[in-house]
This record gives structure tokens, sequence and C-alpha cells, in this order.
């Protein structure tokens, strides 16, 4: 998500025949009005520490970009881990994320404006030049069309604003003649194939080479794209039309954008999330802000803002509308049904909402915005990171986190709306963080899991496009930027537009075609600044007040059981049954049931939710078996706890979760199998012995090793090539025997993220690790007292190490960054071995998860027990009630709901 020219806090209107200059001037008064209520809820920060934060953020740049550009470039993207390029078709495919990789310098085009607002002009001009010698945009290799324009055209257009900037300045870029902005042009040409449709919305892959349908292109046969990916583009079409000249780039994202809001669920003005592109009908029914839709509002508000049309604005207002109206439920972002709004669509939230705090901000409606982003950054203090989803009760859905930027970007809007400098304090802890638990030798890693603090060896170009740009501009003053940020609205990549396109070569009319669809609320239109009483009450601590009764939400409250059970007892109704409390014997819960979709829109809805929490219950109740993933991490010099290893637990053994970590040195057992007795215990004595799978059962394994004195064990699969990237862990299972005489923890490692340790053994000899139920913070002291004195020569170092011990290593993301998908293979476990199936790490909800409903449940006790007890009592005044002395079967009741679970569906037309 992006902001535009200032409007930080209101929703400016920009007057469609005004000059750049009185765009830049409204936007002015906006940031005057906005900020001139600054608020006091944390302790004012001192200049010197947002410049020593600011000066922290550019050696983070600094590694990021140094590390790419020595080992990466000219590939898309840096692998960290393993110190090397990602070149598309070199790796294992990940799926739709690789989508993205176009063989065209993908980090140093998305960087490229970065550059520029971290000051580092030297280092632009240089990345200019190496682009235009180097970056080839005729390839044969089919790309997404979202994705190209919002990182490679955006880029380019960015660096070009950005460009013609300097050189206006006289300093730099003197030799600059547009060869960017021609470089954009001939992109722009190439994506255009993809609107070949009859509805106007774009293919979502394209051939850059041979364009769409023809036999050497391998794309074109798709019917389906999300809202996101059509709704996309006006930014950056409508920019490189107005730069160019060439109005037809503009005209096509202004169809596709038309196509959209003709297509809405007129009863509910919501959008869902795919949509078949020759049709027109919703694929995918479900709503919300976060992955497949966010953007698309996002460029309705910012394309008002920046080309002056007033039609945008109230399709914005009008969805605005909707989505406060049915998707808040403060301070979550639920997903719905298009068609039955008041229904959710699923009960859990992906990271990528994280954006929209921030867009609220520029609508100028702060009081959700801090409360949503209370909300996320509270999740973030429990996980470190925003998991790449997690559950209504905060728990981990899916534990990846790709290192997003969304959250950044919102606290920075934050910040310039209301001066809090509590939430510079929010962008240290970011900034701690990142340095903590992703930071490696050769560059930054993301997440795999944000439990164990495991790593994927991917560090995307949008961490350099966006991460470093926000958190820079988050503690700098205005004058440590060498130009007007305030003139340029940010893309949905954050990058950067000059507002002065609003005037130039404005030659598409068109007309506000809105009402002609919906009869509009003017109540909806901010056309002016607000009165800033309306933003911020005059009270110095307004935003700390939003935020105060959000602070336990994740850790010690339960807030939607807690909301529903209190307007239950204002009411006077008994709360709903939920799944979790039901019980087959309760005469009460039977009866309950029977009414549920018989009586009532009301019981309807509940008997629907009923039997979606069932489903969720019974597939957690199939975990509950399974253990969550362990981790393995890499302690001593040169690695200092930066490589953490994915590790699958044992079912017997030490419990890593219920005791503290083992420490120690690692070393190979002999016979390597560890399947008798070894022949070298003094070499595993007060050791972790490294064992190989395979020959015979794990619990004789650990045994053997026990008997020699070894500490802990780590067993590593025999079959070469295995990875946690590829298959999904597994937990070593006992012998069918007793196994309590077992007291040393095991662990499983994969062949690839064994042999780590092996490669490193054998470099570095003695290599200590520890073993622990997720990574422990690193020690600074041990790094500082190895640190050679030059710090580029120790990253260097440290780089080169890592790349000698990790050659073998090919860590390949799974997952697309919007829709991760499910690993469905699985490891092989010997004819000998009793291997449990163990689910990828973005489906478990093992006992770490169990572990954490159960605390919040404990936390919710006393109400259940209140609401049981003023049941127990209605119950007991009823003395005309009879619940009769047989109850009926629970089979029975189900069988009697088909006939309305199937009328729904027929309705719905949609998976329930």
């Amino acid at each position: 998500m992006s902001k535009a020219g200032g409007c930080r806090g209101c929703g400016c209107r920009v007057p469609q025949r005004a000059s750049w200059s009185l765009v830049a001037a409204t936007a002015a008064l906006c940031l005057v009005l906005a900020t001139s209520v600054c608020t006091a809820g944390a302790a004012p920060m001192s200049r010197e520490e947002k410049q020593k934060l600011g000066n922290q953020v550019l050696e983070m740049f600094d590694h990021a970009y140094g590390n790419y550009m020595e080992h990466a470039y000219p590939a898309d993207e840096l692998m960290p881990l393993t110190c090397r390029g990602r070149v598309r078709g070199q790796e294992p495919s990940r799926g739709d994320v690789d989508d993205a990789l176009g063989k065209f310098s993908l980090t140093l085009i998305d960087s490229l404006d970065t550059l520029v607002v971290l000051n580092k002009t030297k280092e632009f001009e240089d990345a200019v030049r190496k682009v235009l010698r180097d970056v080839n945009l005729d390839n044969d290799v089919v790309v997404s069309v979202f994705e190209t324009n919002i990182r490679v055209l955006g880029g380019l257009l960015g660096g070009h604003s950005l460009a013609i900037m300097l050189k206006e300045k006289g300093e730099h870029m003197q030799w600059y003649n547009d060869e960017l902005l021609h470089m954009a042009k001939q992109l722009g040409y190439k994506l255009l194939p993809a609107f070949n449709t009859t509805s106007g919305l774009p293919y979502p892959r394209i051939n850059l080479k041979f364009g769409i349908r023809k036999p050497e292109a391998r794309t074109g046969t798709e019917t389906d794209t999300c809202t996101a990916c059509a709704g996309t583009l006006i930014l950056e079409f409508a920019a490189l039309s107005r730069f160019t000249g060439a109005t037809i780039f503009e005209e096509y994202a202004r169809k596709a954008l038309d196509f959209l809001w003709e297509k809405r669920q007129r009863s509910s003005n919501l959008v869902g999330v795919t949509i078949n592109i020759h049709t027109g009908d919703w694929v995918r029914k479900d709503s919300g802000v976060g992955a497949g839709i966010d953007s698309y509002y996002e460029y309705l508000l910012k394309a008002y803002v920046l080309l002056g049309d007033d039609s945008f604005l109230e399709r914005f207002n009008t969805h605005y509308d909707a989505i406060m109206r049915y998707i808040s439920q403060p301070p979550l972002l639920l997903d719905v049904h298009i068609h039955k709004p008041m229904l959710n669509a699923r009960t859990w939230m992906d990271a990528l909402l994280a954006f929209f705090p921030g867009l609220q901000v520029l609508k100028g409606d702060i009081r959700p915005a801090i409360e949503t982003h209370e909300m996320l950054y509270q999740v973030i203090k429990k996980h470190n990171f925003l998991p790449e989803a997690f559950t209504t009760d905060f728990r981990v859905h899916w534990a990846q986190h790709p290192l997003r930027p969304e959250f950044a970007e919102s606290t920075y809007f934050l910040y310039k709306a209301t001066g809090d400098p509590y939430y510079l304090e929010v962008g240290k802890t970011l900034i701690e963080n990142l340095n903590k638990y992703a930071r490696v030798p050769c560059g930054f890693a993301a997440m795999k899991d944000v439990r164990t603090g495991s790593h994927e060896d991917r560090m995307d170009s949008f961490f350099l496009a966006e991460m470093f740009k926000y958190l820079y501009l988050l503690f700098a003053d205005k004058e440590d930027i060498i130009f007007d940020i305030e003139d340029y609205i940010f893309t949905t990549e954050a990058h950067l537009l000059p507002l002065w396109l609003s005037t130039t070569n404005r030659s598409i009319s068109k007309k506000n075609t809105t009402s002609e669809y919906t009869e509009l609320d003017d109540s909806n239109f901010d056309w002016t600044c607000p009165n800033t009483q309306i933003l911020f009450p005059n009270d110095p601590l307004y935003a700390q007040s939003i935020r105060e009764p959000l602070k336990n939400v994740v850790d010690k409250s339960c807030p939607r059981g807690i909301i529903r059970v209190e307007e239950s007892f204002r009411s006077g109704a008994k709360p709903p049954l939920r799944a979790r409390d039901f019980m087959a014997t309760n005469p009460e819960h039977l009866e309950i049931l029977k009414k549920m979709g018989a009586a009532s829109s009301i019981d309807a809805e509940d008997g629907l939710r009923f039997m979606q929490e069932m489903i969720e219950l019974s597939s957690q109740q199939q975990k509950e078996q399974q253990l969550p993933p362990r981790a393995v991490q890499i302690i001593s010099h040169p690695f200092f706890g930066r490589v953490v290893l994915t590790a699958g637990p044992a079912q017997f053994g030490l419990d890593l979760s219920k005791h503290k970590e083992t420490r120690g040195f690692v070393a190979s057992s002999k016979p390597y199998n560890g399947c008798s007795e070894l022949t070298n215990p003094e070499a595993v004595m007060g050791k972790i012995a490294l064992i190989q799978r395979g020959q015979c059962m794990f619990a004789e394994k650990a045994r053997n090793i026990q008997n020699a004195g070894a500490i802990g064990g780590i067993v590593i699969d025999d079959n070469e090539g295995s990875s946690s990237d590829t298959a999904p862990l597994f937990q070593m299972a006992g012998d069918g025997k007793d196994t309590d005489d077992i007291k040393i923890p095991m662990l499983f490692l994969f062949s690839k993220e064994g042999s780590i340790i092996l490669d490193a053994i054998r470099e570095h000899e003695q290599v200590e690790v520890l073993l622990s139920d997720k990574a422990r913070d690193r020690d600074p002291e041990m790094e500082n007292e190895d640190q050679p004195s030059s710090e580029n020569d120790s990253q260097n170092q440290s780089a080169e190490q890592m790349l000698s011990l990790s050659q073998t290593v090919d860590l390949a993301d799974k997952e697309s960054p919007e829709h991760p998908a499910d690993s469905h293979s699985e490891a092989s476990p010997s004819d000998s071995e009793e291997a449990a199936g163990f689910a990828p790490s973005e489906q478990i909800s093992g006992s770490t998860e169990n572990h954490e409903t159960t605390s919040l449940d404990g936390e919710c006790t006393d109400l259940d027990n209140q609401v049981q007890e003023q049941s127990e009592t209605e119950e007991d005044s009823s003395p005309n009630v009879s619940w009769g002395t047989k109850a009926q079967p629970i089979d029975s009741i189900l069988a009697d709901w088909n006939e309305d679970i199937e009328a729904f569906e027929m309705m719905e037309k949609d998976e329930l």
C-alpha cells in the first residue's frame, strides 16, 4: 500500500483542473491540520535516537543490497542461505510465486527509487547504468502480469521519476535522457496482449517474448484472475500514458476497473476474490481486504488522488462503506460472503491485510486504523513477525513470514498522521526483530516458521523496494531526504510517481458512470479536509486511549467470545452453542441442534457456523497427536545462531517444549547408522550425536547413543536430496515398546538441512548447536568478540564461509505469497521404521498451538462457567420444560440438517 502526496489522515479533494502546485498546497494543508494535534501517547524520541535508528536502517539496506549485487546479480533475487542468485528454471519450481521472476534483474529494478530515498545517489546512478546495459525484457518466460506491472514497470517508472528530478537539480544524472522510460514503454507494450479478452480483464500471465495463446507462449488458457490482479494497474499504466502521451495504457487499465465495478455484488457492494475473465462470473465469492483483493481498493483511492477523477473516489467510498459495515469487526477484519455479508467466510486473517490501516489513514478514518494496527502489533510481539495467516483467537494458521512490508507501511502512515512517538517504538521493534531473527551472513532470510525461527532461502525483491523505504522515512526528518516526498504518491510496491502527472497529457475524458449503478450516500464522501476534531478529539492521549483496551487482546482475552457473551447477557438470551462446548449426552444441546436452520435466519447462521466449527474442531483433534516442528540452531563461530534448521520431533525422549533446550557440540557416531553399540563412545560422550536414518528403529538408535553418553541426537535422512521445503516433516515414532528409558532429546533433519551441519564440521571441526522448541536469541557479545575490524570484511568473510558449507543446500519455497499451497509429497520412511506423518508448517496446529489455545480458553473459563451456571439456573426455574427420558441420536439430528444444508449450498453455489 502507499500514500499520496501528504494527505495523511484526511480525504482531501484534488480539483480536476488544479495545477500540480495546487495539489501540493492542498496536501500540505492536510499535513498541517493532521499533525497540528500531535498525540503524546509515548515519550518523545530524541533527534539523536531517530538518527541512530535511521542509520541502522541504512546499514541493513547495505547488507541486503550489497549481498544481492555481490552474490546474485544479474539474477532476479538473492537466495540468502546459500549465497547465490535465484534463476528461473535452475531452481526447483515454487509454483505461482516464481511468476514474479522474468530474468530481468528484478531486485535491482525494484530497488531503484529506494536508493534515492535513502540518499544513495551515486549507487542509484550506477544501478541505472546496469539496468540499461544488462536488463533484457524480451525473454522467453511466462510471468505474472500483476507482479511484472507493480515491480518492474513500477520500478522503471519510479526510477525515471527520480532520475529526472535529480537531473533538474543539476548534480546527478546529467547524462540521463529518458532511457528508463523507454524501457517502461517497451514493457508496457509487451503486457498489452494480456488484455485481449471480451471483458477487458487481463489474463493473469503472459510470455514476455511470445505474448498470449501462441503455442510457444505456453500461456493464455487461464480463465480466472484475482480482483487485485486485474484492478492494480491504473497507477502504473496511467503514469506511463501521462509520461509518454500514449493513451492506450490508461484506457486498458480503466476498462478493467470499470468491468470490476460493474460486476460487484449490488446488494452488498463487495467484490469477490477471483473472477472469470471471459464471463465476469465470480469464482470465489468470499470478500475481504487481504490477499486477492487488497490493492484493488488501494488503487481506487490513489487513482483519484493521482488522476483527479471523482468516479474513482465515489467507487472507493462505496466499497469502503461496505467494508466497514460487513468486514470490519474491530479490531479484526474478517472475510465474508458477498451474497450473504453477515456470514463470515473464514475464521482466520492473512498478513496482507496489514496494509489496510495505512489506507484508512489516507481515507481519514483514524480510529479503526489504530485499532487494527494495534491488534497486529500484539500478534507480532507474540511471534516476532506477523504469520502469513492467523486465526481470530490469534493462533498461527500459516507459519511463514516472507519479510512482508505492509505492517511497516501502516506504521509509517499512522506516525505521520498522529505524530505519536509510540509508532517510532513500533518501528524500532521491527528493526530489532529483523536483525535478531532474519539477518544471515548473505542478507535477510524469510521465516519458514515464526514459531521455531527457522528460515527459508528467499529474500523477495519487495523487501528492498518497500521495507527499508518505509522504515527510513519513519525515522527521517524532512532535511534527511534530498527531495520533497510530499510531491509523490506511492504505488502498492512503494514506487514513487509525481503528483504533477495529474495535469499532464490528460486526454482521457471519462463520463462519471458510478451513479448509474447505485444511489450514493453523499455522507460517505469527504470532499475537503475535515475538521481535525473529527480526526483527533482535543486529547493528547487520543491514540493511546484507543490502543489501551487492545494491549492484551492476543494473550489474555478472548475478544470475539466475550463480545458475543456480553451481547447475550444484555439481551437476556442464551449465547449460541459453540462446537467446542457441544456434548452429545446433553439433551439441551441436542434440542438446540434440532432448531438450527429450521426456525429463523439467525438460527440458520448459528447452524452453519456450528457446522464449520465442528469441521475445524474435528481436523484439529486429528492433529492433536502431532507435535510441532523443532529447531536446530548453529550457535558456534561463524554462525552465532543465525542459521536455524527446521527439525522433526520424536514421540519419545526429552520433550523440548517442556524442558530447557539442549546445547552441545556435535559428533558423528560410529557406526553412523547407530544401530549397534557405538565403537567411538569417547567421541560422543557429552555431545550431540549425529546418526543416519535407516536399518533399525529410531528408538534403538536413541538408546545406543544414550548408552554411549550422548546428551542428544540428530537423525539425518538417508534419502539424498530430501528437504523440509519439498516434503512435509514427520515425527519419529517409537518402536511399539515402552520408551520411558530414553531421556535425551531426539530430532530429525532431512538430507539437505543435515548437510549444512556435516559441511560445517568439515570446515570448522568444532560445531556447537542448540536443540530447542524454537530458535533462541543470538549472543551479540560472542559476535562482537569475533568481529573483524572492518564490518564489510566481516560480512564478506561470513558470507564466503556460509557459501562454502552450504553449496549442496537448495531450499526452495513452495508457496505463493498470496495463496500458500499445501505440499502433498511425503518422506518415504524406511521399512523398519515407524514414521508418523507430519503436516507442513502452514497446516501445523499441534501441541504448540493447542497449548496456546488452552491458555487462551483458560482466560475465558470464568465467563463460560457464568454462562453455564446461568443456563442451569434458567433450566431449574422452568418446571414446564421437559426434555423427556430418551435423547435423539446425534446421527439422526445431523441427518435432519442435510436438506437445509444442501438447499443453502445450492442457493449460494459456493463452498461453505
